[in-house]
């Protein structure tokens, strides 16, 4: 089967070209650069990016897979959650191109298909499984049952990890996005000069909490201020250290807890904070430790894209899912279409 993903849910325009979990090709173009100077995604700029550069992603998605259009077996588009301009961009796409093929159509949920874009790393990896998704919008523990069946066992309560990398950023002076500059900016730092409270990590509760990290960070900068005209070089990096090491700490640890409440041997992370070098890290020594796998995606996989749309959309299509033409998109995770069941 051949399947053709679209993405749209936020700033990144993708097309990919998959069968199966094989990735025949997965084009991604992005305005980040247009909302850099904005310090975050601005929603008119992102659609309308989008707008322009959809159909020349879809040529070159067709060319690099060498798979004429008419070829193509399935659409799978992202339906939400995001951004509602630009997810329509990607729906009004995809639908068009459903009709004009004569071609089925799935919609798909791109949380959860973060969730699924380890088993395109890995293909040996089977249901069921333990699913971490942490990225700028959601942060999130799922079991794993099928491509159709996951529930969520617990999410964040306010800030997602990748929000806070950001914000926390933007309090340090880093710029946007701030998760790769925190990384960078933590590498051979001792993380423990500043050492931020494990929100939750003492509870049983398998839900998260990062606002209060990002505020702790702001009430250091703001007391360095008050010595001196604010943290230097070293002393950010250092403030870098001691709050990746805060949330890495608080993913992983609450991720093996939760792997173990569910019997699972499993731990598939994904989403853009698990290209975060130190999360990757921890988590394989955690999970050595505990007898677990730890399975990541690659770093290409980590960002949005139409790849894990595609491979996520053609399991669900096997597992009998089918889609109509007024399928509606959606912004928020809670608003989906029921792929999974609630609340454990």
């Amino acid at each position: 089967m051949i399947t053709l993903g679209v993405e749209t849910s936020c700033d990144e325009t993708s097309v990919a070209i998959v069968s199966g979990r094989k990735i025949l090709s997965n084009v991604v173009a992005s305005s980040l650069e247009e909302q850099k100077r904005y310090g975050g995604v601005v929603p008119e700029i992102a659609s309308r990016a989008q707008l322009e550069v959809l159909l020349p992603t879809l040529d070159e998605a067709l060319k690099k897979a060498k798979v004429p259009l008419r070829k193509v077996d399935l659409i799978a588009v992202t339906r939400g959650p995001g951004l509602m301009g630009s997810i329509l961009v990607g729906l009004s796409a995809a639908k068009a191109l459903s009709l004009a093929l004569g071609k089925p159509l799935v919609g798909v949920d791109h949380v959860l298909a973060h969730a699924y874009a380890g088993f395109l790393s890995d293909p040996k990896l089977k249901f069921p499984c333990l699913g971490l998704v942490v990225s700028g919008g959601h942060t999130m523990l799922l079991r794993m049952e099928s491509a159709s069946h996951m529930k969520t066992l617990g999410k964040t309560l306010d800030d997602a990890a990748g929000e806070a990398f950001d914000k926390v950023a933007k309090i340090l002076g880093l710029g946007y996005p701030g998760g790769p500059e925190i990384d960078r900016l933590s590498k051979k730092q001792d993380p423990n000069v500043f050492r931020f409270t494990r929100p939750f990590l003492s509870s049983d509760s398998l839900d998260f909490s990062f606002s209060g990290i990002k505020t702790a960070v702001y009430h250091q900068v703001e007391a360095l201020k008050k010595k001196a005209k604010g943290p230097g070089p070293k002393v950010r990096a250092q403030i870098c250290s001691g709050f990746q090491e805060a949330v890495c700490e608080t993913l992983v640890k609450k991720s093996v807890r939760a792997a173990a409440r569910e019997n699972l041997k499993t731990i598939v992370i994904g989403g853009g904070v698990s290209a975060n070098s130190r999360l990757r890290e921890m988590m394989a020594e955690a999970a050595d430790e505990a007898g677990l796998k730890a399975v990541f995606p690659p770093l290409a996989l980590c960002q949005d894209n139409a790849a894990m749309i595609a491979s996520y959309g053609e399991a669900l299509y096997r597992e009998g899912r089918r889609d109509a033409l007024d399928m509606p998109g959606y912004p928020d995770f809670e608003h989906h279409d029921g792929a999974t069941s609630g609340r454990k």
